[in-house]
């Protein structure tokens, strides 16, 4: 979808159309959820904090996001999908991987059924939606921000050698801004530079990560759609008014936390084996420290416990302020919902 937040707005709202607009927190600690394309024109983007948005665009209108209504706009689109494959694997609430090999609706050809889709979604919903055409998935995520907004692009496998070659490192799908940087140091740009380097070397900086950036510089990406992805962590993090540096107020504050991802996790009927905190400081630097038990953890109060612990780890740093804080649950049990699984907490 394009600019799907702010795009909701903007059609709810008519005095909003046209106008610079940013979905988030409307004080200075808050962050951009969504920018509309008015906004992204002054360097606006998501996970912006509001402050340095309404920097770049001081005339900024900052709107509440209500995600109650982007959650019902998302299961109209995404009902429209699955009339035409069962094969569709949800990225997000306005995003997703569709295999039409065999579709069960409408033309044979995977641009006819894209334009036909895009349709569709603008005649239930009034929004626009952009698409990407191609024979993998990395390919296909990448073409659908060609032509956005409301837009397709569509790359048969004799023309993808040359468009990757010529692909900035930081549009490839799967590489982040810290490894784009890295990569940029090593002097790799463009998926040419990419093409140049070894997968020894790609492995070794980058680990398991090196041996996909070998693959898909190549147009190789051999990932199915899998319309039963597994949901790989359930979390919570809180943005704090001010930068905080007293350990009793953080314990506090992490309390909460720890309730709200404990009510995610009984909502879908989830255990977890990691507990993961995350802090971000006042000068942006992010840090996370985990910690894997053995089995399953009961959700009990003496997750806080763990969590405490692992809070406490940062407490000589503590003095620098902290402006956000999170805990989460990863190599969870939802791959496991037919088996008995045996729940403890380590002592």
């Amino acid at each position: 979808m394009d600019a799907f937040y702010a795009s909701i707005e903007q059609r709810d709202f008519p005095h909003l159309k046209g106008q610079p607009i940013a979905v988030g927190g409307s004080s200075d600690r808050g962050v951009v959820a969504a920018a509309s394309y008015e906004a992204r024109k002054y360097g606006v983007r998501s996970a912006m904090p509001v402050k340095t948005a309404l920097k770049k665009c001081p005339h900024l209108i900052l709107t509440p996001p209500r995600f109650k209504v982007y959650k019902e706009v998302s299961k109209i689109i995404h009902s429209i999908f699955h009339e035409y494959t069962h094969l569709v694997e949800p990225l997000s609430l306005d995003e997703a991987f569709l295999d039409v090999t065999e579709p069960l609706l409408g033309p044979a050809s995977a641009t006819l059924i894209a334009k036909e889709i895009r349709k569709r979604i603008f005649d239930e919903t009034q929004l626009t939606a952009s698409a990407g055409i191609s024979y993998n998935k990395f390919l296909a995520k990448v073409c659908s921000d060609v032509n956005k907004p409301n837009g397709q692009f569509v790359l048969p496998p004799e023309k993808a050698t040359d468009f990757i070659a010529e692909l900035p490192i930081k549009r490839f799908f799967g590489i982040g801004k810290v490894t784009a940087a890295k990569l940029h140091d090593m002097g790799v740009n463009t998926g040419a530079d990419l093409l140049k380097m070894e997968r020894s070397d790609l492995v070794r900086n980058f680990g398991k990560a090196g041996g996909y950036f070998y693959n898909i510089c190549r147009g190789i990406d051999l990932r199915e759609v899998n319309p039963t992805r597994i949901r790989k962590s359930v979390g919570a993090e809180r943005t704090f008014e001010t930068d905080i540096t007293n350990a009793e107020e953080l314990h506090h504050r992490l309390k909460g936390i720890v309730e709200k991802t404990l009510s995610h996790m009984e909502r879908i009927n989830a255990r977890g084996k990691t507990i993961t905190v995350k802090v971000k400081y006042a000068d942006f630097e992010q840090q996370t420290r985990s910690k894997t038990y053995a089995n399953y953890l009961d959700l009990s109060y003496l997750v806080y416990t763990q969590a405490a612990e692992l809070l406490d780890t940062y407490s000589d740093q503590f003095h620098r302020g902290i402006r956000l804080l999170g805990m989460s649950f990863t190599n969870l049990n939802l791959h496991e919902r037919n088996t008995p699984v045996q729940l403890t907490i380590d002592f």
